[in-house]
């Protein structure tokens, strides 16, 4: 997915960054205080694998839910070890796309392959609104 996003991002002040499994490494990059987060991950199946949803983070929710965990890239532990830094999370937009199946392996499955594009879109219209005069939460 960064390989697709990442060439088309040419607004100097957005990062594209992988922090696989790094949570603790996200919660210390957002102490530098940006205005807006996406996060791109797999989401439980809900019915129809490839599925790409785009939803804003519940920050207050998300932090109370888990502690401090140096480890996890799940979105709350990094909120949770954001607010133990000190930190405020950013505007956080999160896009994901319902997996076929979450067990261990290689690759996408066919569905979530066909859903990319989608996703890369999802990630590109979220970057413009943040970049336009109006700002991230806009319609």
């Amino acid at each position: 997915m960064l390989r697709r996003v990442a060439p088309r991002l040419t607004d100097p002040t957005v990062r594209a960054t992988d922090y696989g499994i790094r949570g603790m490494h996200l919660a210390y990059d957002l102490l530098e205080g940006y205005d807006t987060l996406v996060l791109v991950d797999a989401l439980p199946n809900r019915g129809v694998p490839g599925t790409v949803h785009v939803f804003e983070a519940d920050h207050e929710s998300l932090s109370a839910a888990t502690g401090l965990d140096a480890h996890a890239m799940d979105p709350a532990a990094v909120f949770a070890s954001l607010n133990a830094l000190g930190g405020t999370p950013p505007y956080t937009v999160v896009i994901g796309c319902e997996v076929a199946c979450v067990e261990d392996g290689i690759g996408l499955s066919d569905e979530v392959a066909a859903a990319v594009p989608d996703a890369v879109q999802a990630v590109m219209d979220v970057v413009a609104r943040s970049a336009s005069p109006t700002g991230a939460r806009e319609g």
